[in-house]
C-alpha cells in the first residue's frame, strides 16, 4: 500500500471517451495515488495503461445483459476498500455524471462513511463531436441540446416529444441495439423521417468512425455498416456539419500525460 497522510477513500475519475491524451491532468494524478482501481470495461487501453505498475486492478464491466458485478456490488466493494484505508480509484468511461451511475456510487460511498471525490471527464458526446468538427450547438442549427440513453426501459410508454427537432440537437448514448425503434419512437413523435442523423462510433479513437444519413434510415444504417458499441447517435441539424472521414483524428499530434 502507498503510504498516505489521508485515510482511505474513494475518487470517482472520468477516463473521458477513449484517448489517453484527453484525460484531465486530476485525473492522471488521482491514478498515481491509487492502491486499487475499480474500471469499467469501456475504458481504453491506452487510457489503462497509465495505471501505474503494481496497483491492483479490478474490472466490473459491463455489457448488455452480462455484467461482471451488479451496481449494489460495485457500491459494496468501493466501501469495503476505502474502510480497508485504500485510495480506491473508480474509472469510468467518459464521465461519471453523464449516463455513468457515478450518482448512485457516490450515495454508496456516503451511506458507507468513507469519502468521496469526483473527478469529471470528458463525456463521449462533447469529445466525439470535437473529433468529428460536428458542434452540438450553432448559431444557425441549434440552441438546444439533449442526452438520453437509448437503452431505457419502456422506451415505446415515454414522450421524446420536443427532444429534436429543429433548434435542436438529441444525443443518443447506447442507443445501437435498439436503433429501428428509436427511430420509430422519434418518427412516431412527430421528427421528420428526413431529419439528418450521424453515427460516431469509437468516438476520439484512431479507427473512430463518422457515418451520415437520415432518421427513417438510422437502424438501416447500422446494419449496412455493421456498427458496434460504443456508439453515438446524433440527430439534427448539426449531424449534417464537420468532417466527413477521420481527418480531426488522424492529423492530431497527440499529447502525452505524464
Amino acid at each position: 500500500m502507498n503510504s498516505h497522510v489521508n485515510p482511505g477513500r474513494v475518487i470517482l475519475v472520468g477516463a473521458g471517451p477513449g484517448a489517453a491524451d484527453l484525460l484531465t491532468i486530476r485525473a492522471a494524478r488521482a491514478l498515481a495515488l491509487a492502491d486499487v482501481v475499480v474500471h469499467d470495461g469501456l475504458v481504453g487501453g491506452d487510457v489503462m495503461a497509465l495505471v501505474p505498475a503494481g496497483i491492483r486492478l479490478v474490472s466490473v464491466a459491463k455489457r448488455r445483459d452480462r455484467h461482471t458485478m451488479q451496481q449494489d456490488a460495485i457500491g459494496d466493494l468501493l466501501v469495503a476498500e476505502a474502510r480497508a484505508g485504500n485510495v480506491v480509484v473508480r474509472l469510468k468511461g467518459g464521465d461519471p455524471f453523464i449516463f455513468g451511475r457515478g450518482g448512485e456510487e457516490v450515495s454508496a460511498c456516503v451511506a458507507g462513511g468513507v469519502p468521496v471525490e469526483v473527478i469529471p471527464g470528458i463525456s463521449s458526446a462533447l469529445g466525439g463531436a470535437a473529433a468529428a468538427f460536428m458542434p452540438l450547438t450553432h448559431r444557425d442549427h441549434a440552441s438546444i441540446v439533449s442526452f438520453v440513453a437509448g437503452e431505457c426501459r419502456g422506451l415505446a410508454n415515454q414522450d421524446w416529444t420536443g427532444l429534436a427537432g429543429k433548434g435542436r440537437t438529441l444525443v443518443i448514448y447506447m442507443g445501437v441495439t435498439g436503433a429501428d425503434r428509436i427511430a420509430e419512437k422519434l418518427i412516431a413523435d412527430g421528427l421528420s423521417p428526413d431529419t439528418p442523423i450521424a453515427i460516431l462510433e469509437r468516438a476520439t479513437q484512431p479507427d473512430m468512425r463518422v457515418l451520415r444519413s437520415v432518421l427513417a434510415d438510422l437502424g438501416g444504417a447500422v446494419l449496412r455498416e455493421l456498427v458496434k458499441s460504443p456508439a453515438l447517435i446524433i440527430v439534427g441539424d448539426v449531424a449534417t456539419l464537420g468532417a466527413d472521414a477521420l481527418t480531426s483524428i488522424t492529423k492530431a499530434v497527440p499529447c502525452p500525460v505524464s
